[in-house]
């Protein structure tokens, strides 16, 4: 069976970004002193725009084969609405959530696997491994939401770990999240030079972009090496679940514009009204430029 960072690399396939039709716009900030992403839509292409953004009608294929592909009976699976059940098992952690106090809540979605599977296919689900719910679940992902590095990911990065910036992560993720750095650049987050500290996943928060509390999280971490949200760039490709927050919470921020597929200018979002990014960037390698480094 393979690892799930192999899993990744075996079942993807190149995506090229499509052209969004925004300018880049921005003037250096030569004050910055880190820098934080997004993941889905800035740091690597998703067919869909973001993790976990298929409707139920759209998840059930995907759901059957992964299923069936990891062993299960597939009897057990005739006449089932796998989308419509894997959907409702997330609705009801999200309440779950609210319920405690939550606003934006996000899932553990090995729970949610494991809660689906024992539904369905009791007796199989009853023998599973961590390692197969695991293989499962980025089985299903690869097929539901495939994505891609963006072009010069891996040279942006480098480039910024040898000018000794410090690098985080603020992104809606699950558990395979962290793991595309290895499947696709063949190098731990650690060694392209993104910190641990900083690096914030909601799968482990148990809370989603824009909730607040995840950039305050990353505003505390800088805080450790002595650097303020106002020296910080974050940049991301949603107006609302990028943009907003890390504004509200002091940082500096860069809109990333770089495919249509998963820009989110959110025009109709009230919360919006009035939201600017300091910057627009439509190429990974418009960073060292922003940060008065650039040749």
């Amino acid at each position: 069976m393979d690892a799930p960072s192999e899993l990744i690399q075996r079942m993807s396939e190149p995506i090229e970004p499509l052209p969004a039709g925004l300018p880049a716009q921005f003037t250096p900030m030569p004050n910055l002193r880190a820098v934080a992403f997004d993941i889905y839509g800035t740091l690597f292409i998703s067919a869909s725009g973001d993790i976990s953004l298929a409707s139920p009608e759209d998840r059930d294929i995907p759901l059957r084969e992964a299923i069936v592909e990891a062993g299960a009976p597939a009897d057990a699976l005739a006449g089932q609405d796998l989308g419509e059940r894997f959907t409702k098992h997330i609705q009801r952690a999200h309440q779950r959530a609210r319920d405690g106090g939550i606003a934006f809540p996000e899932v553990e979605i090995r729970d949610t696997w494991k809660e689906l599977l024992r539904e369905i296919a009791p007796e199989w689900a009853a023998g599973l491994e961590r390692e197969q719910l695991e293989y499962l679940a980025v089985a299903y992902e690869c097929r539901a939401n495939p994505v891609w590095p963006m072009p010069h990911l891996a040279g942006s990065l480098m480039a910024l770990r040898e000018m000794d910036i410090p690098l985080g992560i603020v992104s809606n993720a699950q558990f395979f999240t962290p793991l595309l750095f290895e499947a696709f650049l063949g190098k731990t987050p650690d060694a392209l030079g993104l910190i641990d500290d900083l690096c914030i996943w909601s799968y482990r928060a148990g809370e989603a972009k824009p909730s607040r509390r995840l950039f305050a999280q990353l505003r505390s971490a800088l805080a450790d090496l002595e650097i303020g949200p106002e020296d910080c760039l974050y940049i991301g490709n949603d107006l609302r679940n990028d943009v907003w927050p890390a504004r509200e919470e002091g940082f500096r921020t860069a809109l990333f514009a770089g495919d249509r597929r998963s820009l989110r200018l959110r025009a109709n979002d009230p919360d919006c009204i009035g939201v600017e990014p300091d910057a627009i960037l439509t190429d990974l390698r418009q960073i060292p430029n922003i940060l008065g480094r650039g040749h």
